[in-house]
Formats: structure tokens, sequence, C-alpha cells
């Protein structure tokens, strides 16, 4: 609640008025509502309006919802615009029925982390001296960990669950995982694996699940460090059962292709879109048959310059009853949609070819390593003699082989029929790999920072929640062509510098706003602060 003074121009008499922000849900958007409380008189004090007869509610000056004792300003702008979001989302109203004692403070840690880009939480103390946010109080380095490690699992799952209720039902979710390098020897699951990052450390995994048109995150796990991807599948289908996301569509990349994990979403009756390796048996059956003609003008999509081709499969489904101690055995349809790019084929051979010029030079110039002695075996024929030395002929049978799949990649699905709607999909799941960009750069999680098991999944929590606001604000600045004027940096930057003053036994005050900032409220479908 704030308060707005109009001044009549032609009578030359300033009106006072409450103004209370609220969300309209047909409209989908903040509104205000104001109600006439009275006028200033010549010493500018307010005269209270005579219709509020309630004693009670005549009040020399309108307190706000925390009274404060001394009189203080702090940028709010940027701080306002989380707010918002977090009543929009719902992540405030989900949060304190989570975290009905420390939801305050978690969205104060996860506001800093977005406002100060890739800063430690020991400088939380100094930003807290300048800025309003909703605990309010300063939070030190030992009170973020105490707060981290009283983080519990229950209490994260009833979060995901909440958050998951929000989310459509009809929109595929991309599925990813990322490594994030570790110096502690104390956290349990810290192990040496496929660092995503070629960061010689041990590591942790994230596993991060993301909605396709919302743009918006609402479920994690942390895994261990030498988990790969193929193996993390079964667990994400049994927590999103636990959780009750029963209508779930799925978007992966080939590292989480099995036969195994195609049967288990099949069982599990999920839609999925999966890419796959050409290399594969049923796959190579069905590009042998269009190899040579996929490239035709019918085939051809100028929009993403490539050839596509879509074949309906049967799937060999199995299923192990133990209980029963029989396995189920089926044919299951499903779509495979191959497609075509004489670019990355051009790219393909260009490479390959060049990696042969180099075994090429070892081989005629005696300086053979031996991690590529199978490849000399594999595509040259070696012959040695006295006079005429090392002779090198190209098996040119092997080369073809290497070749003809040069250009070619494969997606399957269980429900998407049209092979351009798959690789659109598809394409859209580059999402979680820029959503891992912002937790790992702009969210400071590069590292882990913290030493014990507790605080590092309570931090990991808080980073979630600070990622669902970056990613809202990054879809709207997409959809608004806000990136063509700033980055997220400089727009949060001119909104923060907004002021807000409060006085005691007053309501807080919003400072001057400029129209652009106001427009900028507006295209991230924002309502502005109420100015004075």
């Amino acid at each position: 609640m704030a308060l707005v003074y109009v001044k009549n121009k032609k009578y030359g008499t300033t009106y006072v008025y409450e103004s209370t922000n609220y969300w309209n849900k047909e409209k989908q958007q903040s509104r205000s509502k104001r109600v006439c409380i009275g006028k200033l008189n010549d010493k500018g004090q307010l005269v209270p309006s005579k219709r509020l007869t309630n004693p009670s509610l005549i009040r020399p000056a309108i307190r706000g919802p925390v009274p404060v004792t001394e009189a203080k300003h702090h940028f709010y702008g940027a701080v306002y615009l989380f707010d918002a979001i977090g009543e929009k989302l719902k992540v405030t109203e989900d949060l304190k029925r989570c975290f009905p004692d420390s939801y305050k403070q978690i969205l104060s840690i996860a506001y800093y982390l977005i406002l100060e880009d890739r800063n430690a939480l020991s400088r939380f103390p100094k930003w807290e001296k300048t800025h309003k946010h909703p605990y309010g109080k300063s939070i030190s380095s030992q009170r973020s960990s105490e707060l981290f490690s009283a983080i519990t699992e229950g209490s994260k799952e009833q979060f995901f669950r909440l958050q998951g209720k929000h989310r459509s039902e009809n929109e595929y979710w991309a599925y990813d995982t990322t490594s994030i390098s570790s110096y502690s020897e104390k956290l349990t699951q810290v192990r040496y694996g496929n660092n995503k990052d070629h960061d010689p450390l041990a590591q942790i995994n994230l596993a991060l699940l993301f909605g396709q048109e919302s743009n918006l995150p609402f479920y994690y796990r942390k895994l261990p460090g030498n988990i790969t991807d193929v193996k993390t599948l079964k667990n994400l289908l049994a927590d999103m059962d636990y959780l009750g996301f029963n209508k779930v569509k799925l978007v992966m990349d080939r590292g989480f292709y099995s036969e195994a994990n195609v049967n288990a979403l099949y069982q599990n009756h999920l839609k999925f879109l999966l890419a796959t390796k050409v290399s594969l048996n049923y796959v190579q059956k069905e590009l042998d048959v269009v190899r040579d003609t996929i490239r035709t003008r019918e085939n051809y999509n100028s929009t993403y310059q490539l050839h596509t081709h879509t074949a309906i499969i049967n799937w060999d489904y199995s299923q192990d009853r133990p209980y029963k101690g029989d396995t189920i055995k089926e044919k299951r349809r499903m779509y495979l949609h191959i497609y075509f790019n004489g670019e990355k084929a051009l790219e393909h051979q260009h490479r390959f070819n060049v990696m042969l010029d180099g075994l090429e030079d070892e081989l005629t110039s005696g300086k053979r390593k031996p991690e590529n002695e199978k490849k000399y075996q594999q595509y040259f024929d070696i012959t040695t003699t006295p006079v005429r030395g090392i002779k090198v002929c190209v098996k040119q049978a092997a080369v073809n082989k290497a070749e003809k799949d040069y250009g070619f990649f494969a997606l399957i699905s269980n429900e998407i029929k049209d092979p351009i709607k798959a690789l659109e999909i598809y394409r859209n799941k580059d999402l979680v790999e820029k959503a891992f960009g912002n937790l790992k750069e702009r969210l400071n999680m590069r590292r882990t920072t913290v030493s014990s098991d507790s605080a590092l999944e309570g931090k990991l929590f808080v980073q979630f929640i600070a990622l669902i606001y970056l990613s809202y604000i990054k879809k709207q600045m997409s959809d608004q062509g806000l990136f063509r004027t700033y980055t997220m940096q400089q727009l949060l930057d001119e909104l923060d510098v907004i002021e807000c003053f409060e006085q005691p036994g007053c309501t807080m005050r919003i400072g001057e706003m400029t129209k652009k900032q106001e427009a900028l409220y507006r295209q991230l479908d924002i309502m502005p602060p109420t100015s004075l």
C-alpha cells in the first residue's frame, strides 16, 4: 500500500489517495485500486475525508505494514520487480507455505545473487545497507550457512510439487545435466567424472527440468559426479511420479538414449522426444532406404535449410516383471525423424580429411603416435621397403563408410508426427544449457564454495529460486526484443536506481521514475510501482 498525491490544477488542492496493488487473474496483470482519504491543508498536513466517520480510520499519517523508527531511503526498483514476479509466478506464496520461518531470507539472498553478478555472499551486508529487500536485515556468511543447512528435503519437494501445479501439462519439459567442480573433500557426492566444462577437478552433477513454453525451471536434483546421463532417467521418472506429475513430456539429447530408458518411458506412459545415434541398426535400416532420395525439393525446409524424412517404425518394447516371473514383449509405435544438413556434411567431411592428413603425415614422417594406431590400421594400407621406405595408401572403402552418414541426424518420438515441429521443440531445449550458464556464471555456481552436504543442498535451492526469476526476465526480454537495446545487467541497473523513502509513522514512498523505466516494467509484464 502506498500514498498517491494528486494536485487539482484548477483549484490548487492536493488530494491524498491510498493506492493498493493487486493481481488481476483474468487479465493476468498487476492493477491498483485508489481510495481518497483526504487532502492536504496549507501546512501540508492531512485533513481526513468527511466520509471517514470511523475515528479509528482518521489518522494524521498512514502507517506502512512494518513501522519504521528512523528516516531512510534505499534502492528499490529492481527489488520491486522481483517482488512482482514472485507474486505472479506464486514463488513467494509457495515459499511461504514451505518455509514459513525463513522464506524472506531465501528471497533476499536470491535477489542479491541476481543483482550482484558473480559476487560472493560475504558482500551481502554491504549490499543490504543500500537496498530494500524482503528480510530487511543483514545476513552474515555464518547466518547464510545456517540458513542453507536448515533447508530440508521435504520442504524442497513440497515446493517442487506446488510449482509443478502452475506449469502447463501440454508443454515439453527439457531435461539435462551439468557438472559443478569442487575443491572440497568433505562433500559426499563429489567424484571424478566426465566434466562438461573440461575442468580437471572432482565434481558433482546437477540435473534440471525446464518448461519449454514457460521457459521456467521447476525441478532439479543433485547427483554424484561420476554418474552418467543415461543412468539418471529412471530416478527422474520415479521423482516425477512421487511429486504427482503424471502427464509428463520429456525432450532429451542422445546422452540419455538407451533401450532401457526408452522402455521405461513407454512403461510409464510418458511422451518423449529423444535424439539418437544414426549408427543404430533401426536408424541405419531406414537411412539405407532414403539416403540417396532425401535430398529432393519436396523434402527441403528453407527455414532450417535442411532435408527431412519421417518414418513410422515399430519399437521392440520389453518389460521384465519379477513379481510374475515373466517378460512382456510388444511392438510400440514410434516416429523416426531423419534430417540431412548439407553444410554440416561438408563441415564434417572437412574435419575428417584434416584428421586423415595428420595421420598420413605421422606415418610418412615416422612419428607415429600410440593413441592413433587403430586409426592408422583402419584408414591406411602401410608398407615398408628398403628402397622406397614407408608407402601409405588410403583405404577408400573405409573412408566412404565413415563419410556416408555425415550431415545426417535423427530424433525419435512416440507423439510428434511432424519432423519440423520435432526439430523446433528439440532445438528449444538449449534453454536448459543457457540456464546452466546462468547458474554457473551469473549466480556464481561454477565452483561449490561450501564444505558440508547440508549447506550445499540449501545453497543449490536458493540459487534455483534465483534462476526462476532470471528465466522469467530473460523470456520477457526475448519476447519484447529488449536484448537489442539492453543486456540483462543493464536493464536491472536501469530499474535498480529507483529509490523508496521510509519515514517514522508514514507509509513508504516511491521515488521519481522516468518514462523509460515505466515502459520497461510494462514490457516485462509488470505494472510500475506507484509514483508520487
